[in-house]
């Protein structure tokens, strides 16, 4: 595991593998930010010459790397493009694609633009994202990454800077943990395992964690998880986890989907549709994410998370299209399609989580691919019971660095979901505006006067393409970072 750490020492006297430093654009070149003057004056003024030299446009995402020849002890340069005034995302990205482009490099110091905590904060945080790799069934050579970074800022010994670093070891954490869970292959994450997960991140974070198998389930008249759950031989779970603090005023529920492989059940999916469904758990991976670093982070907020597990599989035991269950609470839903399971297994949580009398309620789920067709694979589809909550949870989710875009929840649509034979039906009859159906159908099991939010994540949650800036090829972690903000918003009467 990447270890990082604040430093003030010279870049020009430091011994370590390569040094990463920013640069903009400057006319025809570029010029390095300031943390890179003592560095410049060894390489005798050459550093912008040299690197203009090698094509360096000081773009966002742009990576060059240059020789010292034994002018400093480092022997190798990274320049990190900033592009023109960088935000905090815009240091994020740059630190992660220096990070991965160091994989296999031992000791790096990091001296991207820093002069704050917030500045910070967002190097370390993108540096120990970029760092990441899962690497769990290689069995052969492994390229490791980064070993140890010192970040090298003017906050060094800074109690604001220190605690930045800690804030950002502790968010990097959690979304590489749900980065895990998404990669681990579903032959190796069942419900029942990723439980098992949930009760160990409780143990180390003092969460309190309750667990309902497939029999309490039933017992329990949680229909929806137990329905989309009978056709697996893995049997489903739902799990509960709870953070209090004695100061707290608000409670915050939130409900992740938990399907730890989603073949479509009877309602087939394609395969070239299939193969990447080990991540349709990344919903309630970003509540497990989460819940650990608010335990971590300590906000005075009480916050409760469900995580609705099950594998949706075909077989003799699966449910059917035109079967009808009756989810927790009692409401009856005609399944018209088996491949709408997500929306099921949350109608259960959903209802359960109202019981803890919260004050907002947030759900997260890889729900539906409509999120794609409206905002592509990068954007998270933000819906809300009150347009200004919905407002807010995009302004948190920004705040975060996690892109996110606000959508209604036009009424007529529920006409669309009225079923012949029960109280209401998965899908619509017509096929357009599916992500808002989803969140629609979703919005009838969340109680009047309710504060509640949707995030649809099914493209954020898994990258498919090239890695860039800090994001990986695979799993992402998406909506982790946004879950503890709002947490934090509510805690400080924001939200």
């Amino acid at each position: 595991m990447t270890t990082i750490s604040l430093d003030s020492a010279d870049l020009a006297s430091l011994d370590v593998d390569a040094i990463v430093i920013g640069v903009a654009p400057d006319g025809d070149g570029v010029a390095p930010n300031a943390a890179a003057a003592g560095l410049d004056t060894a390489l005798r003024g050459g550093l912008a010459a040299a690197l203009g030299a090698l094509g360096a446009t000081g773009k966002a995402g742009e990576i060059t790397k240059l020789p010292t020849l034994g002018a400093v002890p480092a022997p190798l340069v990274v320049a990190a493009g900033l592009g023109d005034k960088p935000s905090a995302e815009d240091l994020r990205r740059a630190a992660g694609a220096a990070a991965r482009a160091l994989a296999g490099t031992a000791r790096v110091a990091v001296a991207l633009p820093a002069a704050t905590a917030g500045d910070v904060e967002a190097v370390a945080l993108g540096t120990l994202l970029g760092a990441y790799s899962f690497d769990s069934f290689r069995t052969g050579e492994r390229k490791e990454p980064v070993d140890v970074v010192r970040l090298v800022a003017p906050a060094a010994g800074d109690a604001a800077g220190e605690a930045a670093v800690e804030r950002a070891r502790i968010l990097a954490s959690s979304v590489n943990l749900v980065r895990d869970l998404v990669n681990t292959p579903p032959s190796h994450l069942c419900p029942e395992d990723f439980a098992g997960e949930a009760e160990r991140v409780a143990a180390e974070t003092g969460l309190a964690v309750e667990i309902l198998d497939e029999k309490e389930l039933v017992e329990g008249g949680f229909g929806g998880i137990a329905g989309v759950g009978q056709g697996s031989v893995n049997p489903p779970r739902l799990v509960r986890l709870a953070y209090r603090h004695a100061d707290a005023t608000a409670t915050l529920a939130l409900v992740g989907k938990g399907i730890t492989f989603d073949s479509g059940g009877l309602s087939l999916k394609p395969t070239d549709s299939m193969d990447w469904m080990k991540s349709d758990m990344g919903g309630a991976g970003a509540v497990l994410g989460a819940l650990a670093a608010i335990a971590k982070l300590g906000p005075k907020v009480n916050v409760v998370g469900y995580l609705a597990l099950a594998e949706n599989m075909p077989s003799g035991t699966a449910q059917r299209p035109s079967d009808v269950l009756s989810v927790y609470g009692g409401t009856t839903v005609e399944v018209l399609n088996t491949d709408a399971e997500g929306r099921l297994v949350l109608a259960d949580a959903l209802v359960r989580a109202a019981e803890d009398e919260p004050d907002l309620i947030v759900d997260v789920a890889t729900l539906t691919g409509a999120q794609m067709v409206a905002l592509g694979t990068r954007t998270t589809g933000v819906m809300a019971n009150d347009d200004e909550l919905r407002e807010k949870v995009v302004a948190a989710a920004d705040r975060a660095g996690e892109p996110s875009w606000g959508m209604p929840l036009p009424a007529e649509l529920r006409k669309g979901l009225d079923s012949a034979v029960a109280d209401i039906a998965n899908i619509s009859g017509d096929r357009w505006g599916g992500m808002l159906v989803a969140g629609v159908f979703l919005k009838e099991f969340v109680p009047d006067g309710v504060r509640w939010a949707h995030l649809d994540i099914a493209g954020p949650s898994f990258h498919k393409g090239e890695p860039y800036g800090y994001t990986p090829k695979g799993g992402t972690g998406a909506a982790t970072r946004t879950l503890v903000q709002i947490a934090e918003d509510l805690a400080a009467g924001s939200l």
